[in-house]
């Protein structure tokens, strides 16, 4: 059974208030979202397996830990989740990056698959699924679903807001993946949108709005 975490550290909280201010510039809300998918992150990696590696430091020999098995790799859904992946890589720099294009129906809300581009060795490695934003769930369960049905089963799944609809959809239809929400918000609106929420991510973060 999968687990949710809701983040309650003060500078997730701190930075994501900062994030909500529609007075935040494109440069700065950029900067936040790297920072608090990278805080978010360091506690979704906390259970990784690690094993014993025999080094020397400048005066001995002894032996350290390291990350083991095939390592990471983080899977941003595009576009908005690059930004977060971003934060993902400046803990593990080494990890692999696959990407997953959806664009979601503005009747239906429901997501649809444009592409899909993963790492060849991804079944064997943990997988770190991010996008900013959690509201109806319907693109995390079909970039979730996708992978699943490339054989994968390490799966993890991070975002900056969540609303309560899609933290319910996707605990339901992914009891296995554990989520990692930076702040739980009220509900969603009419057109799907979070609220108080912080806006369209990918049009804050690219300035395209």
């Amino acid at each position: 059974m999968s687990s949710t975490f809701i983040m309650d550290h003060p500078l997730i909280r701190h930075k994501i208030g900062l994030m909500r201010d529609k007075n935040t510039s494109t440069m700065e809300f950029r900067a936040l979202v790297t920072e608090v998918a990278m805080l978010i992150y360091y506690e979704a990696s906390r259970n990784l397996q690690l094993a014993d590696k025999v080094i020397e430091t400048p005066l001995v020999k002894t032996t350290v830990k390291e990350i083991s098995g095939k390592k990471l790799c983080v899977v941003p859904i595009l576009r908005a989740g690059m930004q977060m992946a971003e934060g993902v890589l400046r803990l593990t720099p080494n990890a692999k990056v696959g990407h997953i294009g959806l664009y979601r129906d503005e009747e239906t809300l429901e997501p649809h698959e444009y592409f899909c581009k993963l790492p060849k060795d991804i079944v064997d490695r943990e997988v770190f699924v991010v996008d900013p934003m959690l509201a109806t769930g319907g693109s995390a369960d079909a970039a979730i679903t996708l992978l699943k049905r490339r054989g994968i089963e390490k799966i993890r799944f991070l975002c900056l807001i969540a609303a309560p609809e899609g933290v319910e959809r996707l605990q339901k239809a992914h009891p296995d993946v554990d989520i990692y929400i930076g702040a739980l918000d009220e509900r969603l609106n009419e057109n799907g949108y979070i609220l108080p929420g912080l806006g369209d991510a990918g049009d804050r973060i690219y300035g395209t709005k």
